[in-house]
């Protein structure tokens, strides 16, 4: 477990906002944290679940952090049925959502316009994750 405490004003530094605005997080809730006299603490872990991943580190914490990579990619379609962005939006929507645990996350978004038949793709996820699902986009558009 891991017990490190950040004040309002560290978390307010490493998020990149302002201090009052970390204060009314913490009195409506958002955000869990500990009073301790006049003071918020907030663990490591509620900033984490708050920000939906892991706390940015300080540059002293650098050292113990593992590395991490991401790819981002917009994959966009022309005259695609409806029925082939149906079946690529469910592919790709439980590739995300079967993830083992300690994977890293899988974030997909798609839209489907009819009017142009055209289906736009955003994925954010681990390069190998990111990788495996372009091939299946390709294999879905070329059967």
């Amino acid at each position: 477990m891991n017990d490190r405490f950040y004040s309002v004003e560290q978390v307010a530094e490493r998020l990149g906002l302002h201090v009052r605005t970390i204060r009314n997080y913490v009195r409506e809730g958002r955000l869990s944290a500990v009073r301790i006299g006049k003071q918020y603490r907030i663990a490591h872990e509620d900033l984490e679940a708050f920000t939906g991943r892991s706390a940015p580190a300080s540059p002293r914490d650098t050292a113990r952090r593992q590395r991490h990579t991401e790819v981002s990619g917009i994959v966009e379609i022309d005259a695609v049925s409806p029925e082939t962005a149906d079946r690529l939006t469910t592919l790709l929507m439980g590739s995300a959502a079967n993830r083992g645990p300690g994977e890293q996350p899988l974030r997909i978004e798609t839209a489907y316009d009819e009017e142009r038949a055209r289906m736009k793709i955003i994925v954010l996820g681990g390069l190998g994750d990111t990788a495996r699902l372009f091939d299946y986009i390709e294999a879905v558009l070329a059967s």
